[in-house]
């Protein structure tokens, strides 16, 4: 006989929404106002979730800041996020291949192509982890709806039994108690899903919002951000090229001929140019100049450091 699956029923995330239960009947503008009604529930469960994310990054950041690394690991829709933000961290702010890794259940193939059994395999993530050599100063993320994922909850207790042993979390849609090896626990109270146990859906929301303000803010106490401008950025293409004309040119008030002209001269970096312009330095000097203020451009700028 098959073994039968665990009953995973208790979860909020299994359960079914009253507020969806006549939806095979609804007309297409019924369905648009209720799902737009319950994907505004997910502003309310990052708002609850506030303080468990702000300790998760203040103890990840001073491993980021030192060199180490965000890793994602998840199945799934869950999977796709983390990967997704991974990928979208060297273009925007101009970190390291390899500093925000994702690791998805049943490898690349699995972006485009379900790989439910993968997520299964408790095991499944050990040999992407053991390439990656983890430290200290890295932090590994799992991602899991329902917190309850063979392969989420595999990998971090596997990355939990290293020597070298870093900081690890979870982050779910539903109430659990935390998991060994688990160091930081983020619930995403998203409440049940207007097509039951679609997690794709409010729950996924979530998960791409909480992963952004995780490697957005670790970006910004990084120095990767001035003001609220992608300063890290350089140019190299015309889209970016255009994007980092118009920072420079709002940081140092030359026109947008003037600041293509001023990136060019700083080798595309925006900011190179400006400290090439508001300190009136020269290229190398300025870059050096950035290298012993760690490449923060407020230290360059002599502006000191940003508040704990």
């Amino acid at each position: 006989m098959t073994t039968p699956p665990p009953d995973r029923s208790h979860l909020l995330t299994e359960q079914r929404n009253p507020r969806s239960v006549g939806l095979h009947r609804m007309s297409v503008a019924e369905c648009v106002r209720l799902i737009n009604g319950e994907d505004a529930r997910v502003i309310d469960a990052l708002r609850e979730a506030a303080p468990a994310l702000t300790a998760l990054i203040e103890a990840a950041e001073p491993g980021f800041v030192a060199g180490g690394r965000l890793v994602y690991v998840g199945a799934g829709t869950s999977g796709r996020l983390g990967v997704l933000d991974a990928a979208e961290a060297p273009p925007t702010f101009q970190v390291e291949p390899g500093r925000v890794v994702g690791i998805i259940a049943g490898g690349a193939a699995a972006l485009t192509r379900s790989s439910e059994s993968k997520e299964d395999e408790r095991g499944g993530a050990h040999a992407d982890l053991d390439a990656l050599s983890l430290t200290a100063r890295d932090t590994v993320i799992g991602i899991a709806a329902g917190g309850t994922t063979p392969f989420v909850l595999g990998a971090l207790e596997h990355a939990a039994s290293r020597r070298a042993r870093p900081l690890t979390a979870l982050i779910v849609c539903a109430d659990i108690p935390p998991p060994d090896g688990v160091d930081h626990l983020v619930v995403l109270r998203t409440g049940p899903e207007a097509l039951t146990g679609s997690t794709r859906m409010k729950a996924g929301t979530a998960t791409k919002l909480a992963l952004n303000t995780i490697s957005t803010t670790l970006m910004v106490r990084a120095g990767r951000v001035y003001e609220n401008l992608m300063v890290d950025l350089r140019a190299t293409n015309d889209k970016l090229r255009d994007r980092a004309a118009r920072i420079v040119a709002t940081l140092t008030g030359l026109g947008r001929d003037g600041s293509l002209a001023l990136l060019d001269r700083a080798g595309g970096s925006v900011k190179t140019a400006v400290v090439m312009h508001r300190l009136g330095l020269a290229r190398d000097t300025a870059e050096r100049r950035l290298a012993e203020g760690a490449g923060r451009l407020d230290r360059a700028l002599g502006e000191g450091s940003p508040p704990p």
